[in-house]
């Protein structure tokens, strides 16, 4: 996870991991705890001698700091120093890819000791205030507003301007080329701060962004969805129970993104048109989805689960769930309501990173996404599966039974036909009635 939220790419992140992993190694016999910024200067300086490249060691030192940093944080690497391995005079973009797959490319050495990770200087915090209060305003969702204020807090540890004045967007455009350059992030993600850093520039600093085309921009790549056979989806199934197997149902019997699901209220199953209702989706749009038949059993059994729960919170007095937008203003008590309830309630109260009450919240969609993946493991499965494998599976699964494209266009809510064309290259049979697949007879 911190890889990703780095910005890491995918196919460089087993790579990362393999640097820890030799550093542990390295150090024996001296046990994991027992580490520190001494080892880690002599495990670079020892990849070093041995002949790695240079960007090789960059990237060792990066894995360690993130390790110590983010995932089993030490107090010893809360400074990380910026010279922690001198190398002999040299280019960092000379010679070959080496073993580990990463390509040095021009530009990197001026980038020498500049980060975009650590504790950010307290005299900017105003300025991130002005951040968040803007992307307040402007009705960004909760994700995308932390999200944000994440890439704005590292621009700024990479920039350190003296003043707000300093603010300007080639400090920006140069930030985004170490994100290119020496982070080697993905596209969608260096897409990602881009539009961050253009939001504060156009609404916070009132000042041009500038064009997209005058940042460097890494090459998006096609990819082609995993899917599941049918018979692939049974066996994943087969390895789970519980309200974890009637989510994956759900996910895939009515094409339901992670979030869409857990994110299901009471009144979102209807089961009398047998449909389930996606408000707020991608793009905040509302559809409707099939309800599969298969899952009306688990569904009323999980309802009849949620409800004790929503009951047992009447009675101790919980605040209300999270209602979108300004509903709450609106409809003082609808938090409380049985029907605004969630399908997939939390066993344990948290506290509402907005309002700072404590509540019931939904389940959290990092417990779906492990449970598949286990489930996947122990069926024997060698495909990448994820909870958006099952969704992938859904739209390919719809196509493959003669559902025509715009149907399926429709379920899986996406703006454009082309993006649903990623599953199929040449289908054109209208009007066919769209059923879920997992009630496939």
């Amino acid at each position: 996870m911190a890889l990703k939220v780095s910005g890491v790419e995918a196919g460089h992140q087993d790579y990362y991991r393999s640097w820890v992993i030799m550093w542990v190694r390295f150090i024996k016999p001296k046990g994991f705890e027992e580490g520190n910024l001494d080892d880690v200067r002599t495990f670079l300086s020892h990849l070093d001698a041995s002949g790695k490249k240079n960007w090789q060691v960059l990237q060792a030192q990066e894995a360690l700091r993130l390790m110590f940093q983010e995932v089993e944080p030490r107090t010893w690497a809360r400074h990380w120093p910026e010279d922690l391995i001198k190398f002999a005079p040299g280019d960092l973009e000379s010679g070959e890819a080496g073993d580990l797959g990463r390509t040095p490319v021009e530009g990197v050495e001026r980038f020498a000791g500049r980060v975009d990770t650590g504790k950010c200087p307290a005299k900017y915090a105003e300025f991130l205030t002005q951040v968040e209060e803007a992307l307040r305003l402007e009705r960004y969702s909760y994700r995308t507003e932390q999200t944000y204020l994440d890439w704005t807090r590292r621009f700024v540890i990479f920039s350190l301007p003296d003043s707000r004045r300093e603010f300007q967007w080639e400090n920006a455009k140069e930030y985004l080329d170490y994100l290119t350059l020496v982070r080697r992030v993905s596209a969608s993600t260096l897409n990602q701060a881009m539009s961050a850093l253009q939001f504060v520039f156009r609404t916070v600093l009132k000042r041009p962004a500038g064009k997209v085309e005058g940042a460097r921009r890494a090459q998006g790549r096609s990819r082609v969805p995993t899917v599941l056979s049918r018979e692939e989806v049974d066996a994943l199934l087969e390895e789970m129970q519980g309200t974890g197997r009637l989510m994956a149902e759900v996910m895939y019997g009515a094409g339901l993104r992670v979030l869409e699901c857990v994110r299901l209220r009471i009144k979102d199953v209807d089961f009398g048109n047998r449909t389930i209702v996606v408000r707020g989706g991608k793009g905040d749009k509302d559809r409707r989805t099939p309800l599969p038949k298969m899952s009306r059993t688990a569904l009323e059994a999980q309802i009849a689960l949620a409800r004790e729960r929503w009951e047992k919170d009447r009675a101790l007095g919980v605040e209300g769930v999270f209602l979108p937008e300004a509903l709450s203003v609106k409809y003082p008590h609808a938090a409380e309501e049985w029907n605004w309830y969630w399908l997939f309630p939390s066993q344990d109260l948290s506290e509402d990173p907005w309002t700072k009450k404590i509540r019931r919240h939904h389940l959290s969609e990092n417990g779906i996404q492990q449970l598949v993946k286990r489930s996947a493991l122990r069926a024997g499965l060698t495909k990448p599966v994820t909870p958006h494998t099952l969704r992938h599976s859904f739209a390919t699964h719809l196509l493959e039974g003669g559902t025509d494209i715009r149907t399926v266009q429709e379920l899986l809510g996406h703006a454009d036909v082309s993006t649903t064309m990623i599953y199929t290259h040449v289908l054109n049979r209208p009007g066919v009635l769209a059923a879920s697949p997992l009630d496939r007879g």
